[in-house]
């Protein structure tokens, strides 16, 4: 509705007869009520502010930023209001007393009612000539996402700076490592060669404790890199049970060592998935790892294959002493490890593969009775399964 229009109006008012003037009054009402009707579905909130600081209007998107209901404010002070908002200050209130508002003003506040949020005031004179009463329109904007979603990546580009500077020096320490291994071996080729036994053999368990260092660390390092430099999985169609098997073949040795009973429970028909052999392999090797350490005394180890319509699931189940309750919530942060020897980044990288394959991992355990690890492989194929129709009756 312009002001013309309006101005017009209110000049022939005298020479208006009733039916014509009930007609444009029935218009003012539906331009009023359309006007009405879009301040009232956007999501910005609208607050009108009259010269001396009192609330004229507000919107229902201004009462759920600002946490006030328009209905019980209206016409009070805008300065008792919304005390914490401190209007003087943002609005520049000495200009008021100067004769009205006078300049556009835009600023953030934080606000902690009636939810923590961060909003982008927007301020702008109304000194539209002829008016009645001056004031000030103010549009409030709920920014707390964008806040948040700039603080995430600045976080994330803090982490990548530090993950590179930390794969940098995990590299430079992997070439030194690579030379001592090399001359240790020779050192044990030499040693070999000793004619006096008594002389020898205390010299070679010594440079065999060297070497087993010198590979731990090897092997701390290559763990390292794989979780912060993590690499794309290549997927090809695999059958998972072949990579469970060999994966079974590289630990015999140590199920034998440990008294460690293993079975498999494989269906018939299992699905190929598309998976990257190598990786995959990591996550049967790290998964069996862990249940192993769980069982220094023996124990059972049970791992079975389940066919879905949508995923196929390998669980690890354990007869070993569990997970506590406290733990529970931390077995997948990267370093956090209840082992002497550990390095806390084995589950982290085993949850990192099975998602960028598109899967799952989940954690069941109880404590002195075993500990049970599935992973949740997406299907080649996903099968739609139909529902039995209902009976009408």
């Amino acid at each position: 509705m312009s002001s013309g229009f309006f101005d017009r109006l209110v000049a022939r008012l005298d020479k208006l007869d009733p039916g014509s003037l009930q007609a444009q009054m029935v218009r003012l009402t539906q331009e009023r009520g359309f006007l009405e009707t879009i301040f009232q579905s956007i999501q910005e909130g609208v607050l009108v502010i009259d010269n001396e600081g009192l609330l004229l209007y507000a919107n229902r998107a201004a009462e759920k930023l600002a946490g006030f209901a328009f209905a019980r404010t209206k016409g009070r002070s805008i300065l008792r209001v919304l005390r914490e908002w401190d209007w003087e200050h943002l609005l520049d209130a000495p200009e008021v007393s100067d004769g009205g508002w006078s300049r556009m003003v835009t600023r953030e506040i934080e606000v902690t009612y009636p939810e923590h949020r961060v909003i982008s005031v927007y301020a702008v004179p109304l000194d539209e000539q002829g008016a009645v009463r001056k004031g000030v329109l103010v549009i409030l904007r709920d920014v707390s996402s964008e806040r948040r979603q700039e603080a995430t990546a600045l976080e994330e580009e803090r982490s990548n700076a530090v993950k590179n500077l930390a794969a940098g020096v995990a590299h430079e320490i992997g070439n030194p490592l690579n030379a001592l291994n090399i001359h240790l071996q020779l050192l044990t080729r030499e040693l070999s060669a000793l004619d006096d036994p008594a002389a020898r053999q205390p010299l070679q368990e010594l440079a065999e404790v060297a070497r087993k260092e010198v590979e731990r660390l090897d092997a701390i390092i290559t763990q390292f890199l794989r979780a912060v430099r993590p690499s794309k999985p290549v997927l090809r169609p695999e059958a998972p049970a072949d990579v469970l098997a060999e994966t079974l073949k590289l630990l015999k040795t140590e199920f034998a060592n440990r008294r460690i009973e293993a079975s498999v429970d494989i269906p018939e028909a299992v699905p190929a998935v598309k998976l990257d052999r190598q990786q995959i392999k990591q996550v049967f090797f790290n998964l069996i790892k862990n249940a192993l350490d769980a069982m220094p005394d023996g124990g059972s180890l049970k791992i079975a294959f389940g066919v879905g319509d949508a995923f196929v699931d390998i669980s690890f189940m354990d007869t070993g002493c569990g997970i506590v309750a406290a733990e529970m919530g931390h077995v997948f942060d990267p370093y956090y490890t209840t082992k002497p020897d550990g390095t806390g980044l084995g589950l982290m990288i085993v949850r990192r593969i099975v998602e960028d394959h598109g899967g799952e991992i989940e954690l069941a355990t109880k404590p002195g009775q075993g500990t049970c690890f599935k992973i949740r492989l997406p299907r080649n194929e996903r099968r739609v399964r139909m529902l039995e129709a209902r009976r009408r009756e």
